[in-house]
């Protein structure tokens, strides 16, 4: 298995992220007139972890995700990186950096204008309820701005998931 580093995929976000398409499906944190949020290639670099290190923070996790391929987390997160960021300090674009999220109570990153129905959804992100999230969006949360229409493969969505563990700072 190939391990990516932070800074590596960092530098990826950056570059990807300016492709996106807009769409209007969601608003940015930046009011008119306001400076644009800092870039993900301006953010802090966060230190690299070790090959060695990633291994023991993958085996940490719980079954599935403990025996994830990281390789394919890496690259399902290629659907998502047009609209998201996930190292520390990156800037929300469509939508909002996923720095942090394992934890994290829905619709509360500050600085980014979250659809009422994410706001008000009442739980905080784990595994599970990512899973949900990421297979069916518009179904799991009616009424999301979230255009995304969902990774139906399972084994998909555990590589995505284990890697944006390892990958936005959860610690076990």
């Amino acid at each position: 298995m190939r391990i990516v580093s932070v800074t590596a995929v960092a530098g990826a976000c950056a570059l990807l992220a300016a492709c996106g398409q807009g769409g209007g499906s969601a608003p940015t944190s930046a009011e008119p007139g306001a400076e644009p949020a800092a870039t993900p290639a301006a953010a802090a670099p966060a230190p690299q972890a070790s090959p060695e290190e990633v291994q023991a923070l993958l085996a940490s996790l719980p079954a599935p995700y403990n025996t994830a391929d990281l390789e394919n987390g890496r690259r399902k997160f290629g659907m998502c990186r047009s609209c998201h960021t996930i190292v520390e300090g990156g800037a929300n674009l469509t939508g909002p950096n996923l720095h942090g999220v394992f934890g994290r109570k829905a619709g509360a990153l500050e600085g980014y204008n979250y659809s009422e129905v994410v706001k008000n959804a009442g739980f905080v992100w784990d595994a599970e309820h990512l899973d949900k999230w990421l297979a069916e969006p518009r179904t799991f949360l009616p009424g999301t701005k979230m255009s995304f229409a969902g990774l139906k493969n399972e084994k998909d969505r555990i590589d995505l998931i284990a890697y944006l563990k390892v990958e936005t700072g959860y610690r076990p």
